[in-house]
């Protein structure tokens, strides 16, 4: 079972939207690793990997929240450092457990639920905002 983008999570501004697939994409990767039996090393660099872009996309979205005054930028940022600390929390399973069943389970359904419903409602939220926005 792979982690797949679903379309139905675009929120209509295409550099978000490429982000967020490539952490699908980042997801499914580790997950590849971590079930292909891969070694610990590999595993550790997938999950490096992935928290990096993770952070790089984080900062990009708040940023923009910034830039353009969104009020719920704290309450954002907030959900943003929750899956951060659990990336961390993951791979301290990692390095205590290594490559178990148990951490996939978690990064399929922990990360993956995560995401998805961050970007469902907290991303889609600021999308609005964005798009009510007056042009200039």
């Amino acid at each position: 079972m792979t982690i797949a983008w679903d379309p139905t999570l675009v929120v209509g501004i295409p550099e978000i939207d490429e982000q967020h697939q490539e952490l699908f994409r980042r997801l499914d990767a580790l997950l590849e690793s971590i079930r292909g039996g891969r070694s610990r090393d590999e595993v550790a660099h997938t999950l490096a990997f992935l928290r990096e872009y993770a952070r790089s996309h984080f900062a990009a979205e708040e940023a923009l929240m910034a830039a353009r005054g969104y009020p719920g930028l704290a309450d954002h940022r907030a959900e943003h450092e929750a899956f951060a600390a659990e990336l961390v929390t993951l791979d301290a399973e990692r390095q205590r457990d290594g490559a178990t069943a148990s951490l996939i389970i978690r990064v399929n359904t922990q990360l993956t639920g995560w995401l998805r419903s961050h970007i469902y409602r907290t991303d889609r939220a600021l999308v609005t905002f964005l798009q009510a926005l007056p042009r200039s």
